[in-house]
């Protein structure tokens, strides 16, 4: 099991970044929460099997089809035990 803590910069909110990131994570089979932050960023912690997780991160370093995606900050955690992938912000 792996667990990160995502931050994404660039061209990433008001163009159903978490949407498309929740429809993903089902896709992948990964857990977590996505949120908008303040300063124009979108904030992920995402767990699952390694080769998911994997997956989902390489999906994030694209994003939907209007982001622009400029960088992609991992910081790597404990696993929480998620059991969905929930839009919290």
């Amino acid at each position: 099991m792996q667990n990160y803590h995502v931050f994404i910069s660039g061209q990433v909110q008001g163009v159903s970044f978490r949407y498309r990131a929740q429809e993903k994570a089902a896709r992948f089979r990964v857990a977590g929460w996505i949120r908008n932050t303040n300063d124009g960023r979108v904030e992920i912690e995402v767990e699952g099997d390694e080769k998911a997780v994997e997956q989902f991160i390489a999906w994030c370093r694209r994003g939907p089809m209007f982001a622009r995606v400029e960088s992609v900050d991992l910081v790597s955690g404990d696993p929480k035990g998620f059991e969905s992938f929930e839009i919290i912000g």
